[in-house]
């Protein structure tokens, strides 16, 4: 057997690529949020995780600013989303379930592969271009948690959960940017191109 120490990193890159393509297939396979009339802390925490587009986006927002930005600011791309996905849960809100319909989950779904993109390009696009697209991203789906609450609960106590719910998939986000910043280029080219494919996929299933 060979136990030489290039074989373990080996074991370790197999099973990051493993990883991402199992994150891809899995975007095809689930699309259910949680629903409509949703309240408390418990159903705000789980929404994030709910939707397979919502968590690989989240996600996404993690590894770009642990790839990109300088380790002083890597908190700013997830406080970025953070701030937009409140101000469009707001919206969301305001306008209810007849704006969050096809129109705005064909958003989160391009969302996805809009940050394969960015992945992929990686420090080929200035860092403002990033934030533009985490900004816009989160306020998209942020609508899209708004229009769901049940009108009549507390939105502090919905919104306080889906807002932890969604820091914990950045800090994900964050831990595995950093691990791929370990591994060889071909690896985070295949981790972005599947996060993009699986974006277009759903994509094209709501249009």
């Amino acid at each position: 057997m060979n136990t030489s120490p290039s074989f373990f990193p080996a074991c370790s890159t197999v099973r990051r690529v493993c990883v991402a393509a199992a994150l891809t297939l899995a975007a095809g396979l689930a699309h259910a949020h949680e629903g409509h009339d949703a309240q408390g802390l418990a159903a705000g925490l789980a929404h994030p995780f709910a939707g397979v587009d919502h968590l690989l986006a989240m996600i996404a927002v993690g590894i770009w600013s642990a790839a990109v930005l300088p380790a002083a600011q890597r908190l700013s791309g997830p406080a970025f989303f953070l701030l937009a996905l409140l101000a469009g849960a707001y919206v969301g809100v305001q306008t209810g379930a007849g704006v969050a319909g096809a129109y705005i989950e064909a958003g989160v779904a391009l969302s996805v592969a809009l940050f394969g993109v960015l992945l992929q390009a990686r420090r080929q696009l200035p860092a403002a271009a990033g934030f533009a697209l985490v900004a816009a991203a989160g306020v998209v789906h942020g609508v899209a948690h708004g229009a769901e609450w049940a009108a009549g609960t507390s939105f502090a106590t919905y919104a306080a959960g889906f807002m932890l719910g969604s820091a914990l998939l950045h800090a994900i986000g964050l831990g595995t940017g950093a691990a791929l910043a370990r591994v060889p280029g071909w690896v985070w080219r295949v981790q972005a191109a599947g996060l993009g494919v699986a974006g277009l996929f759903m994509f094209a299933s709501r249009i």
